[in-house]
């Protein structure tokens, strides 16, 4: 038999094992031994059931990525085509589900005539995050097995349940404590014994009581407010309902439909983009995955202000002792207590237990002295973002740090090489630019320095995935991938307001479109001085830099944001939420007069484009510069770290989707306006629209 599936006999139950690690995807090979283990064992007289068993760790998570997309996903049998001879099968079929069902994997236990599974399995249907729905009868069968209401909330989150709840549920028809093939033969053959046949789900109706149209009224209210900008969620709910008021084959049809017109919208590409974009970004051309890594079970970081604690409390989550250092014992204090306060939180909500919390607490020791760095496997700066702090730290880092310490600074626009070039040893020195708040926040910009060695660059990608982070690979320039970007994004949104638009209506477009915030609350919000002292320095830098002043306007009232209580908008004590405020018009209206423009009326679609292309633009001069190493790496620090809607697939493919021909016209446009010598098409933008190609072809281009 296939090695993919092996099978064998014991005591009169056949078993079919699934094996292919490391999570026994559903690849063409597995299809192909499981059903070929159904007919040998259908055609035995001395078979009386079947088990069907993956390994302790998994039953099986679903499709093969590894064939996503490549003529093997489409050999027969298909998975549909395994279900059917499932219900088919002459004898019971046991699914002996360890670890996780998900996806693919729980439509084939489902498949299957009765399930049994370990304590704490997971069992899901997750294919919501991927813009589609269950296509081999999940949205049929679960309903049949799980109540409705909580078979649509499995469906339209994609969240697991545990084997526990799948048992009370109807889903999972016993727990095996012990061994779990042991468990299922014997489940197995107790079946037999007592002359119980196949159980098919299709046969069985849907799990729902009262009055349908009401429950499903309410059902789409509840889903469509919760999902906004995805299609497939409210598809799920059709389907369910489908399982609810068709026979089984209509039902199986109808999900049949509906699949096949979420796969091609744009929003299920858009994830399923991202789905791959992720899995890409630890993937670095000239430094192989089986690099050596330096072994990081201590950690430093320099720095207790908000961005040291979020470090430290993200090192500590993961087990590894930190020394969190500062120059005095206030800001020490201050930044201690921050720490258990946000733990504190976490606890009150009941997603932290204490114990957990003072364990992970007792792992930080507070420190008023650099020699606190001495045992480090690595130590991170977290200091004021300004050159001449940082290299007097790194200067005395190198003198204190133990030989093979890595050397990391939390910066968010200065030059690495700059940092490493005042140390003896530039090779262990590289960027780790967290995002605020560093705790929360999964995007992790690693800044690879000219000089810093592969397996520091190894190492700190696997640390970053460690604490998890989604670690992105960036080159040394300006603001790096992300904050580069958004300096242009930023530009785009003070030209809007010169020219007519006020603060509400340029974030209102912003957020209308997708985006988790407007440029002007999420400036209100990390801090306006922040983004003045950077225009103050590349003032300097750059005396002909080209900006708008309106923010230094802004600035010079002492309006610095949330922290301060108004920026672009005012702010209630305790509350985030921003509120229009009249002296902002008057300031932007003589900030107008000042400048001599005289106010326009402009849309919603220009805002929009303004600010995205603005992006798209930047990001192809930092592609071909190669800051970036692929678009993909791109569309993720936006889609993790700056609020750029899920659906949308970050900057480059959703430019991509548009049409790169139409994005390049829009910016023709954008240069025959308002500050037009601003725009400054991208070589590359501009090519690849000619050639008729995408950033996913520039991609692959490349591999």
């Amino acid at each position: 038999m296939s090695d993919a599936a092996p099978y064998s006999v014991r005591d009169g139950i056949a078993v079919i094992t699934l094996n292919n690690p490391p999570v026994n995807g559903l690849g063409a090979a597995l299809r192909t031994g499981i059903k070929a283990g159904m007919d040998k064992a259908a055609a035995d007289a001395s078979v009386k059931a079947v088990v069907l068993i993956g390994s302790a760790k998994a039953f099986s998570g679903g499709a093969d990525i590894r064939e996503f997309n490549t003529p093997k996903s489409f050999e027969k049998p298909s998975l549909p085509e395994i279900n059917e001879a499932q219900d088919n099968f002459p004898k019971p079929m046991v699914a002996a589900i360890g670890g996780f069902a998900m996806g693919g994997g729980l439509e084939l236990a489902l498949g299957c005539h009765y399930r049994v599974a370990a304590p704490k399995s997971q069992l899901a249907l997750p294919e919501v995050k991927l813009g589609i729905l269950p296509g081999s009868g999940g949205t049929q069968r679960l309903p049949r097995v799980v109540p409705m209401a909580e078979a649509v909330r499995m469906m339209t989150t994609g969240n697991p349940i545990p084997a526990e709840k799948g048992k009370e549920y109807g889903l999972v028809d016993e727990i095996v404590a012990g061994d779990l093939l042991e468990g299922a033969v014997a489940y197995a053959k107790t079946l037999v014994a007592e002359g119980k046949g196949p159980r098919r789900i299709r046969d069985m109706k849907a799990k729902l009581d009262g009055d349908l149209k009401a429950f499903f009224a309410a059902a789409r209210a509840e889903v469509a407010k919760a999902s906004k900008g995805y299609p497939a969620p409210l598809e799920i709910v059709a389907c369910a309902e489908a399982a609810a008021t068709k026979p089984f084959d209509e039902g199986r049809k109808f999900e049949r439909e509906r699949f096949a017109v979420l796969v091609e919208t744009v929003e299920s590409k858009a994830l399923r983009h991202m789905f791959f974009a992720e899995r890409q970004t630890s993937k670095i051309p000239d430094v192989p995955e089986d690099t050596p890594v330096r072994a990081i079970k201590t950690a430093a970081v320099i720095g207790a202000g908000t961005m040291g604690g979020g470090i430290a409390m993200s090192l500590v989550n993961a087990g590894i002792p930190v020394t969190m250092i500062e120059m005095k014992q206030e800001a020490l204090d201050r930044g201690l207590a921050t720490i258990k306060k946000n733990y504190a939180s976490t606890v009150s909500k009941g997603r932290l237990k204490q114990e957990e919390m003072d364990k992970r607490v007792a792992l930080i020791t507070p420190s008023l002295s650099m020699d606190g760095v001495k045992d480090a496997d690595i130590v991170i700066e977290a200091v004021f973002e300004r050159m001449d702090v940082k290299q007097d730290i790194f200067r005395k880092l190198d003198a204190l740090a133990k030989p093979g310490a890595i050397l990391a600074s939390n910066t968010s626009t200065l030059d690495v090489n700059a940092i490493a070039d005042v140390t003896r040893r530039p090779q262990d020195v590289i960027g780790t630019h967290f995002f605020s708040p560093a705790n929360v926040m999964r995007l992790l910009e690693v800044v690879r320095g000219a000089k810093t060695a592969k397996d520091v660059l190894a190492t700190t990608m696997k640390l970053g995935k460690t604490i998890k982070k989604l670690p992105v690979v960036s080159g040394v320039c300006d603001g790096f991938i992300g904050n580069r970007m958004i300096e242009k994004y930023g530009q785009q949104s003070l030209f809007l307001l010169d020219e007519g638009c006020s603060p509400a209506q340029v974030d209102g477009a912003a957020q209308k479109w997708g985006m988790a915030m407007g440029p002007l609350t999420m400036g209100d919000m990390a801090g306006l001085d922040i983004g003045w002292e950077i225009r103050k320095r590349r003032a300097q830098e750059r005396p002909n830099m080209v900006y708008s002043k309106i923010g230094d306007r802004i600035c010079e009232q002492g309006r610095y944001g949330q922290k301060t209580g108004k920026g672009w908008y005012l702010y209630e004590a305790g509350n985030r939420k921003p509120i229009p405020d009249p002296a902002v018009d008057k300031i932007i209206e003589d900030y107008r007069k000042e400048i001599g423009v005289k106010p326009r009326q402009i849309s919603d679609d220009e805002i929009v484009e303004r600010l995205i292309y603005a992006l798209v633009n930047e990001a192809a001069y930092i592609l071909e510069e190669g800051i970036a190493l692929r678009a993909s790496d791109i569309d993720m620090v936006y889609l993790t770290g700056y609020g750029f809607p899920a659906y949308r697939g970050g900057p480059m493919f959703y430019a991509s989707s548009v049409g790169l021909p139409k994005v390049v016209e829009a910016i023709k446009g954008f240069q025959k306006g308002y500050k037009g010598g601003e725009w400054k098409l991208a070589p590359l933008l501009d090519r690849l629209a000619k050639e008729g190609k995408s950033f996913t072809d520039y991609d692959a281009a490349k591999k």
